[in-house]
């Protein structure tokens, strides 16, 4: 079949128009950690920490839960893998939080996590977060690390670095601006605010006196173990009378 006297192929591969490759955004090359795109149940796997947080045997201890899981075991002190309002007032707190913050957090995290992670239709009269179905609680518009089932996807992780850090082991509030914006899903409200405030708090959280939230600490808040470090931390300058 020919097309203005020219053989059809030739004529569709001169009408479809050269698109320049773009090398803005590259995507993260695993070099130290194997099968990078395959998820992790719970270990928060990276080119530098391959096996997790190791700290204390800290993935071991943890391999019962997802890292999902992990990052709310902090605030779960009584270990019932319920959380209620109240614990994650009293762990935001503990994490240096303002009681006026802490209860914006309660107000976000317990108004919108809860119902999807209940047993039954019926909205939790105490707007209780059930951690055996946190992975429920899934929202767009975020960076993927957790997968549907609350489990760690290094790739993605990395990629944030890659993409929106420059390939640098830090993020800025300019960089993290950039990636919400990069990450944003279609008519995504709940996904929006969602990664808004989890990435404000965590900036608020570390507070890094050069702007820079370093990348293990980030990694460390993906499977919790970061909590505890800077809650001993906050509890030991309060004892010497630092706070």
């Amino acid at each position: 079949m020919t097309i203005e006297g020219r053989p059809r192929e030739e004529f569709l591969v001169r009408s479809i128009r050269p698109v320049p490759i773009t090398i803005q955004r590259k995507p993260f090359i695993a070099s130290n950690l194997r099968h990078a795109g395959t998820a992790r149940a719970y270990v928060a796997a990276t080119e530098n920490k391959p096996f997790g947080t190791t700290h204390r045997d800290w993935a071991r201890n943890h391999s019962h839960q997802t890292v999902l899981q992990q990052h709310c075991d902090f605030f779960d002190t009584d270990r019932d893998g319920i959380l209620w309002p109240q614990d994650t007032f009293i762990g935001f707190h503990r994490l240096g939080f303002g009681i006026i913050l802490s209860l914006v957090a309660v107000l976000i995290i317990h108004g919108n996590f809860s119902y999807p992670t209940n047993h039954t239709w019926l909205p939790d009269p105490f707007f209780r977060v059930y951690l055996a179905n946190i992975h429920k609680d899934k929202h767009g518009s975020d960076t993927g690390t957790y997968d549907h089932e609350g489990r760690f996807v290094p790739q993605k992780f990395e990629d944030v670095f890659e993409k929106y850090g420059e390939g640098r082991d830090y993020l800025t509030l300019w960089d993290v601006g950039r990636m919400l914006k990069g990450q944003r899903c279609l008519a995504d409200p709940v996904g929006w605010g969602g990664a808004f405030f989890e990435w404000l708090a965590t900036y608020l959280m570390l507070w890094p006196a050069d702007g820079r939230m370093a990348k293990e600490d980030i990694r460390g808040i993906y499977d919790g173990s970061l909590f505890y470090k800077i809650a001993a931390r906050r509890a030991s300058n309060k004892a010497y009378g630092y706070e």
